[in-house]
């Protein structure tokens, strides 16, 4: 069902500090960086690093995270899987739905689901790797 530990996202306190720490300081590779329309989020960087992945969101004030639920750090850890369908399928057999998605993008389809804590896990079926 789960295939890898693909990335995992983080809300920075200084975007831009934070994308040099993962690229010129731990030798990742930026291999995209955009816009995105987010009451909250601005920006997005995905960087390569090692055979995972940390995902970057830029938000430009603490205070609008709050409001959004949002928050500084950790935000979720996604695992890769190979189909979306079947993995929601054999999910939903032991009980386990969505909190959000799934989205097709052109890139991807993107699911969320929850732990028993109420942490957010992505899941990711890529259709064209970054």
């Amino acid at each position: 069902m789960l295939k890898r530990l693909d990335h995992v996202e983080l809300i920075p306190s200084d975007f831009e500090r934070s994308l040099d720490f993962y690229t010129a300081t731990l030798g990742g590779q930026l291999k995209h960086r955009y816009a995105i329309e987010h009451p909250t989020l601005s920006e997005v960087a995905y960087i390569s690093v090692g055979e995972s992945a940390v995902e970057l969101l830029h938000a430009p004030t603490a205070r609008a995270l709050a409001q959004d639920g949002e928050r500084i750090g950790y935000r979720l850890m996604a695992f890769e899987v190979t189909d979306m369908v079947r993995t929601l399928t054999e999910l939903a057999g032991k009980g386990i739905t969505p909190s959000w998605g799934p989205v097709e993008a052109p890139a991807f389809i993107r699911a969320e689901i929850t732990d028993p804590d109420g942490n957010a896990i992505e899941l990711r079926e890529w259709k064209q790797k970054p």
